[in-house]
């Protein structure tokens, strides 16, 4: 799969009518991994913990897809964590430790929208980190992943792609829109001015901390109804081959078949 923002595909789309039928299917098949490694299929001892990441620009469509992945599923299956600036106690510390109170344990499921990742993007963009911090901090992620996946973690991260045409396009909207308008903040149009900072950024991110234990899904995010499916598809995919990969073995739904 490419890991440069250049050679995603942004003409990717779905029908409404195409983009319904394989959404609905993909959430039942995720209800039913959800019960398996939450233990209430039958006995799952030690299932992977599944953390799921979502990075990408804004307007992009994370929210939406966020809600469509943890909608489903029981709310006490499932932990959505909005990631926003650390606090000063946070700034006290390395920048992981703010997130390892809501790391998943054995069986359970934490979605971060917005990430560890911001390290890489918004504090290098802002010159709050130098390049060598950048570099070094892009390692200790690196590490911090591989120290999750040993002990029992699957990680599946998601970057969610947009044109600039089209993330205006969304801006707009949303400054027309009075039921959308709160979504558009002053930090939105600034971080759209420094765009080609956050293209290097974000290329640099993908290429030094995409490996085989917890490797990057790039999305083509201009079709919302395609990037919501493929969000879904892909975790799937990736959650059942790491479940495979560990010897557990998922009983068959009594649902419609994922891939029928």
């Amino acid at each position: 799969m490419t890991q440069r923002l250049a050679d995603v595909d942004l003409s990717l789309s779905l029908s409404r009518e195409e983009s319904e039928e394989r959404l609905q299917r993909a959430i039942r098949h995720l209800v039913h991994l959800r019960l398996f490694t939450a233990g209430l299929l039958g006995p799952a001892p030690h299932a992977p913990g599944l953390v799921v990441v979502f990075e990408g620009f804004d307007a992009a469509g994370k929210g939406g897809a966020i809600r469509r992945l943890a909608g489903g599923l029981d709310p006490r299956h499932v932990r959505v964590v909005p990631v926003g600036p650390p606090t000063p106690e946070e700034l006290s510390h390395h920048f992981l430790w703010r997130f390892q109170a809501t790391l998943p344990g054995h069986g359970a499921m934490t979605v971060y929208d917005r990430s560890w990742y911001g390290r890489l993007l918004v504090e290098r963009v802002e010159a709050l980190i130098d390049l060598d911090t950048v570099h070094r901090s892009a390692k200790e992620i690196v590490n911090f992943e591989q120290a999750l996946v040993d002990d029992g973690a699957t990680i599946v991260k998601f970057f969610l792609h947009i044109s600039a045409d089209e993330q205006l396009r969304r801006f707009n909207d949303r400054a027309k829109n009075p039921l959308k308008q709160w979504k558009l903040t002053e930090d939105d149009w600034r971080n759209r001015s420094l765009r080609p900072a956050y293209e290097e950024a974000i290329d640099d991110m993908l290429r030094l901390t995409h490996s085989s234990h917890a490797p990057w899904n790039l999305v083509s995010a201009e079709n919302k109804r395609f990037a919501r499916v493929a969000i879904l598809e892909t975790l799937i995919e990736r959650w059942e081959s790491d479940l495979s990969r560990r010897g557990f073995h998922v009983p068959p739904s009594r649902g419609d078949d994922y891939l029928a």
